[in-house]
């Protein structure tokens, strides 16, 4: 029995013995096995889980479209308010893919990102063929580019602007608006000022989304250094644009938008938008989880659209009008487009005030992305901006009537999409649920060390007293000393004895 319980504690001593080095080691290599996949399957190599990922974007991306509709169009020519009223959604399928995908000697990879949009009845409130009226974008856009234009130029287009039976507001279909229509107003102008409008054919907001790339991108395959993946070399070619009147403004910041370096922290992430001109900053809000993958969701700062005199930073961009909204005419063609959040949602409330209809708020018309901090790749966005124009009376064009000078929205739209199906499942597996199994499994051997050790200590102390119980000289293993009572009778009965015999 003593040695059996010997044996038991000293196989529970080495198993905890084994457990305790076996959970240390763990403890220590466990974090860079995790880092050593993390950055084998985040870095753009064809090799790599992600690279599929990367190459053709599998996340079911969704483009939803919100018109502003005038509705009292007569009433603004003679200086009334604009009364608005949001029409849609308009939805579309967007699919989005990669293409001219070249590696280079130096750490990076170029490539031409491609847009195709595909209208969903059954997801849109509305059709294409649905009639809106809104703001006639190229002649009141050109109306304020030609201001300061001397009066008998002005008066010239005017004329010219009756002749077409051009409009202040005009009434076209959702299609039309966005993906172009033929108006002879663009060769007019054209004509009159050579070089204001430099294109030809269809006018339209969206005409150069679909079917079209959004620029040459050079990014970092983080070959050689993982906290440079996805980060923008150059895009045409360019390190900086020119759109703006600051190097900082300039600048050509973070990823193209898509993926950003793994094992991020919670300050920032940025990204350079074509679309904005510009690079964007997000800023960490809170931690969370999308269907179990632990997130980290960014949003937009106030300071995002903010002018020069409430953000100095931001001076570059300008001329500036009031906060929340951000004047891109250096981008588009030098039309007084501004950009800004749906509703004017974080802007400067005269803008809000200025038309009828609009109604901010954080859930309706907040942008946010949803990060797995450990890989660097969104599990869920909503990208949502809304293009805005600038209209007012202009001497000597009758056509802008006494219209009071105002920021219209136009419309407003949000990108979003998620992660989901068998992507999910095997970005989960491979990348949440694995790291978390090494992660828990190092503390579980750790924490199974200490009752077998504490087993083994006790069996061993155990089985030491019972050795101790049964060596000689211990007062127990000695002979114990006859007592009177049981020795007396025993040498009476021999002196009995002895007499009976010599009586005999």
């Amino acid at each position: 029995m003593v040695v059996a319980r010997r044996r038991l504690a000293v196989g529970l001593g080495l198993a905890g013995a084994v457990c305790a080095l076996l959970g240390v080691c763990l403890l220590l290599v466990a974090p860079l096995i995790v880092r050593d996949q993390v950055v084998k399957n985040v870095r753009i190599d064809p090799k790599s889980i992600s690279f599929n990922m990367w190459k053709d974007i599998p996340v079911p991306f969704y483009m939803s479209v919100y018109f502003f509709e005038v509705l009292n169009p007569q009433q603004v020519l003679q200086g009334a308010k604009p009364m608005l009223n949001q029409r849609g959604p308009y939805v579309y399928r967007e699919f989005r893919f990669k293409d001219n995908i070249t590696f280079h000697d130096n750490d990076t990879v170029s490539f031409k990102e491609y847009r195709n949009l595909f209208f969903q009845p059954d997801l849109s409130s509305g059709t294409e063929e649905e009639y809106i009226i809104v703001p006639n974008i190229l002649m009141m856009g050109a109306a304020v580019m030609m201001e300061k234009l001397p009066n008998f130029v002005k008066v010239l287009l005017s004329g010219a602007l009756a002749g077409l039976k051009q409009e202040a507001f005009i009434n076209r279909t959702v299609g039309e608006i966005l993906w172009g229509y033929e108006d002879p107003l663009i060769d007019t102008l054209n004509m009159f000022v050579p070089g204001l409008i430099p294109f030809k054919g269809k006018f339209g907001l969206f005409v150069e989304i679909n079917n079209s790339d959004s620029g040459l991108f050079t990014v970092n395959t983080g070959m050689k250094d993982i906290s440079r993946v996805h980060m923008v070399d150059t895009w045409n070619g360019l390190k900086k644009v020119n759109y703006w009147r600051s190097d900082e403004c300039n600048m050509i910041n973070g990823t193209s938008g898509e993926m950003w370096p793994p094992f991020m922290s919670p300050t920032s992430l940025e990204f350079y938008s074509p679309d904005a001109c510009r690079s964007l900053t997000l800023v960490y809000e809170q931690s969370g989880n999308f269907k179990g993958v632990p997130t980290y969701r960014f949003v937009a700062p106030k300071t995002l659209f903010a002018n020069g005199t409430d953000y100095p930073p931001n001076e570059g961009f300008c001329p500036c009008l009031q906060s929340g909204i951000q004047n891109v005419s250096t981008c588009r063609l030098n039309a007084p487009m501004f950009l800004s959040h749906p509703h004017f949602y974080n802007a400067d409330p005269t803008l809000v005030s200025a038309v009828g209809g609009l109604h901010p708020n954080k859930d309706q018309h907040a942008l946010f992305l949803d990060v797995h901090p450990m890989t660097g790749i969104p599990m869920n966005c909503s990208i949502k901006l809304q293009l805005n124009l600038y209209i007012k009376a202009v001497s000597g064009i009758i056509q802008t009537g006494k219209i009071k000078p105002v920021v219209l929205p136009l419309l407003w739209f949000a990108e979003s999409g998620s992660i989901e199906g068998s992507v999910l499942k095997q970005f989960y597996t491979n990348l949440v649920l694995i790291p978390s199994l090494l992660d828990y499994l190092q503390y579980i051997i750790l924490g199974l060390s200490v009752p077998l050790i504490i087993s083994a200590a006790v069996l061993m102390a155990m089985s030491r007293e019972t050795t101790t119980k049964k060596s000689p000289g211990h007062p127990t293993a000695q002979s114990k000393p006859c007592p009177a009572s049981e020795t007396t009778p025993l040498l009476h009965n021999t002196d009995t004895l002895s007499q009976d015999n010599a009586e005999a």
